[in-house]
């Protein structure tokens, strides 16, 4: 059995739905990243897909960004850029913005910026033991994979989005249930992030997914810096 979880990021902490052998088995809500770690290697988890960069740079934007952003057309927005390193190590929004304009040329949003907590959380379990499972996502690059390579229009808090976004899911198997229990409270465009992330961690355990780039960039540890899909 090939058991996988895919999480997004979420008020209160993270979202975490779990697949085995590509079907819903569960969700849970959790308040910290690191916690799933233990559960994941216990449970014989193979692969953990979160919707939030992974790896960083000394210089310089990354690859993948940019490669998802080209692939998604219209729906480029929803990619964020991450700056290096050093950025993400500033206390305040202020500092971190100079920062980013002095080592990339250019500025740093508010929303990018807004990123920086979790970012930090997930960035710091790739050294914690069961890190070696984590694969960094994107939804919406998920989403057009799982449309046969177009980009979703409708935006994913919107009625037509969500519901668009569960029928692909439900075409590949994924049926999410009315009732998540706990998990229930959490908003819906999250719980279907996460389900889209599960998804492609099915298909890296497979061996069926692709990084952006291909090859993928390494960060100073040498690991690799990559969108899946």
């Amino acid at each position: 059995m090939v058991t996988v979880l895919g999480v997004d990021a979420c008020p209160g902490g993270w979202l975490a739905v779990e697949l085995r052998d590509g079907r819903f088995a569960q969700a849970r809500a959790v308040t910290t990243l690191r916690s799933l770690l233990p559960v994941a290697a216990a449970g014989g988890v193979e692969v953990v897909a979160v919707d939030m960069p992974l790896g960083l740079l000394d210089a310089g934007w990354r690859r993948a960004d940019a490669e998802a952003a080209a692939l998604l057309g219209p729906r480029r927005g929803s990619v964020f850029r991450v700056p290096p390193r050093a950025v993400w190590q500033e206390e305040t929004y202020d500092d971190a913005r100079r920062r980013c304009r002095a080592l990339t040329g250019a500025g740093l949003s508010r929303q990018t910026w807004g990123l920086a907590p979790k970012l930090r959380e997930a960035n710091a379990c790739l050294a914690e033991p069961g890190g070696d499972r984590l694969r960094e996502v994107h939804p919406e690059v998920s989403f057009r994979a799982l449309a046969g390579g177009t980009p979703l229009l409708a935006r994913k808090k919107s009625w037509a989005g969500q519901t668009a976004r569960r029928a692909l899911l439900a075409t590949a198997g994924i049926v999410l249930p009315d009732d998540l229990g706990d998990a229930g409270r959490t908003p819906p465009d999250d719980v279907l992030d996460a389900a889209a992330a599960a998804w492609t961690a099915h298909q890296i355990a497979l061996d069926r997914a692709r990084p952006l780039p291909d090859p993928p960039e390494h960060d100073a540890e040498g690991r690799p810096v990559a969108i899946w899909h």
